[in-house]
């Protein structure tokens, strides 16, 4: 049973609507099917599932028409996709003069009466599934068994069967060379097989086990002759010799530290030397200012490529030749078919894959795209790879740019005015650079004004209490609290290793609270995506705690594992909560990003899996490597050849 079908065009404009069943309209479902899948160019499947709904879509792109069919997902109906395809046809057919005639203003004044063509189309759709008849299964008599005799299945003892026989006769003819040279051979193999097998019919039982026993001792005689192999006269010396690296120091005494003074004794140690200026890098740069991920384009050198040597001569086409090249994949006002899209489609998928986007989601882009263009009529003059990769960049544009915007200075002085911290949380898997980002942040959020208090919630890693420690030391060093008003601006709240993470991020929010800090920058173990033990405990602190933005903190270096950690963390995040609407990942922190030269994938695989926005990009070792998201840039260095 259906719970509605609709036809309406991208517009907006509703042409026909059918009503199955008595209850909710089918404005909410829809509508979430246009935001989260039409607006954001996620058409490679044509399934959509939006509470207990199911919703199953089709594009007509020649009249920019949208049919979408829905019924309860608990119903497995099979005649949907048979019955989507009929009305499509029915419903364009019928109606193509006056879309083509009046265009527009046939959609605004046309009269759609439908519904008994629907009705009809319908009941074939159903009577079409309840027709097929179970597969029945086959008699004896049907069967390859029923052919055969009592006396065949007989077998004596001592007697090959002939189907082996054959199947050897067949392994032997696929081991020899080529046919011609090889026919004789099998040739005379064959009478041998023969006269071998007429001479056993002929031997009584007995003579044939007394055959079979010499055969047996000969053969066994011969192997041990062959295992017997001379021994070599110079065999190799016994035992393990040290290895010598060319670089390396073979003086033992030299890499000993055990009795050094300065080693285990925080006194004797030396105090490092910190240079301000290395920690900030760009000089000219403009405090508290969150500036754009750029991308360097080399158009000029890849121009200075393209020209050729004038000195090499040039072979001359004719004037009919130069036409014709010319004009070679242009479409003249046609309609894009899927087969002149496919070879494109193709390259762009292996481009993209080549680029680091995750497999799965570069089929599903191209697939995307493919029901975007399908049965459009181009303008003339346009070839079908510009007017594909028009669409592709225009489809990755969208899906960087997110849904809501993630302002986290706005959000702060949200929270500011209700006299709260503003809570952040960071989660990710093991050395993705999560402290180290949270110290970039800490220092963006120092330099527009903000109090930061840093919860050390990682006790589990040997060493995260301390790395914490050393980049608040640094960032009171260069934000000393003499420059605001002997108000100390970044401090370290930790209760050492092996505590409850859940309780320390609590303690520590209680106490910005009582204390009048701004903003609680919780940091947590690096965990593995599989590790049910760790991803439980990770949705324990942030259901306890309700931090207002959940960062998921992934680096730019990977492909398809992106798709895995994020949905497996989502998954994990909703099982383990126990709230009936679980938080899920709020964003995305990209760190990593400048050494991966021009393969930027993983941001496409992370904002197409989620459909979250990535708020920072880390993009060196200081603490002003912190960028935002440019799509533009990031879509122009993935299409970059």
């Amino acid at each position: 049973m259906l719970d509605f079908f609709t036809i309406f065009s991208k517009g907006g404009l509703v042409l026909w609507c059918f009503q199955g069943v008595r209850g909710p309209a089918a404005t909410a479902p829809v509508n979430a099917l246009i935001r989260s899948v039409l607006l954001q160019e996620r058409g490679g499947n044509n399934s959509f599932t939006h509470e207990a709904l199911t919703l199953k879509y089709k594009l007509d792109n020649q009249f920019e028409l949208v049919f979408v069919v829905g019924f309860q997902k608990i119903l497995t109906l099979t005649y949907v996709d048979k019955l989507i395809d009929d009305v499509h046809k029915e419903f364009r057919d019928k109606y193509r003069n006056e879309f083509q005639q009046k265009g527009a203003l046939g959609l605004l004044n046309g009269t759609f009466d439908f519904k008994d063509d629907f009705m009809r189309l319908l009941r074939d759709a159903e009577e079409s599934s309840k027709v097929r008849a179970p597969t029945v299964m086959k008699t004896f008599e049907q069967s390859l068994k029923s052919q055969k005799t009592v006396k065949c299945m007989i077998e004596t003892r001592g007697e090959k069967p002939k189907e082996k026989v054959k199947n050897k006769k067949n392994k032997g003819s696929k081991k020899d060379g080529t046919e011609a040279v090889a026919a004789p051979s099998k040739a005379s193999v064959g009478d041998k097989q023969l006269s071998a097998a007429g001479e056993k019919e002929e031997l009584t039982k007995d003579e044939i086990l007394q055959k079979n026993r010499e055969e047996f001792f000969r053969r066994h005689m011969k192997a041990g002759e062959k295992s017997r192999s001379p021994k070599p006269d110079a065999q190799k010396e016994k035992g393990k010799k040290p290895r010598v690296w060319d670089l390396g120091n073979s003086n033992a005494k030299v890499l000993d530290y055990s009795n050094s003074a300065t080693n285990g004794s925080a006194e004797a140690c030396p105090v490092e030397e910190f240079d301000p200026d290395m920690a900030l890098g760009d000089k000219n740069r403009e405090p508290g200012r969150l500036y754009d991920l750029e991308y360097e384009s080399d158009d000029e050198a890849e121009e200075e490529k393209v020209v050729q040597n004038p000195s090499k001569p040039s072979v001359k086409k004719g004037g009919l030749g130069g036409m014709f090249g010319m004009l070679k994949g242009l479409v003249g006002s046609k309609s894009l078919t899927r087969g002149d899209m496919d070879p494109v489609l193709e390259k762009m998928k292996d481009h993209l894959i080549a680029k680091n986007v995750a497999a799965e989601i570069a089929v599903q882009l191209c697939e995307s795209v493919a029901k975007k263009l399908e049965g459009k009529v181009m303008g003339t003059f346009t070839t079908v790879t510009s007017t594909v990769k028009q669409a592709l960049q225009e489809a990755l544009v969208q899906i960087l740019q997110p849904q809501r915007r993630v302002d986290v200075l706005r959000d702060v002085m949200d929270a500011q005015r209700h006299r709260r911290p503003y809570v952040i949380t960071f989660c990710g898997v093991n050395g993705v650079g999560k402290s180290t980002n949270l110290a970039k942040i800490s220092f963006w959020l120092i330099e527009n004004g903000f109090s930061v208090l840093i919860a050390a919630c990682d006790t589990f890693r040997a060493g995260a209490v301390e790395q914490l420690r050393t980049h608040t030391r640094r960032l009171n060093a260069l934000h000393p609290p003499e420059s605001h008003g002997g108000r100390s601006m970044v401090q370290l709240y930790e209760k050492g290793y092996g505590k409850d993470a859940a309780g320390i991020a609590m303690e520590a929010i209680s106490y910005a609270r009582n204390q009048g800090f701004d903003v609680v920058l919780v940091d947590t173990a690096g965990r593995m995506q599989d590790n049910a033990p760790l991803m439980t405990a990770l949705a324990k602190l942030i259901a306890v705690n309700a931090p207002d933005l959940v960062l998921f903190v992934g680096e730019a270096l990977v492909g398809n594992e992106a798709v895995d950690q994020l949905v497996k963390f989502n998954k994990a995040l909703a099982d383990h909560s126990m709230a009936q609407t679980p938080r899920l990942i709020d964003g995305i922190v990209l760190t990593k990003f400048d050494t991966i030269d021009d393969k930027v994938g993983a941001a496409i695989s992370m904002t197409y899996i989620t459909s979250k926005p990535i708020v920072f990009v880390g993009t060196g070792q200081t603490y002003c490597d912190l960028r935002s998201l440019n799509a533009k840039a990031v879509v122009a260095a993935l299409m970059k050849a």
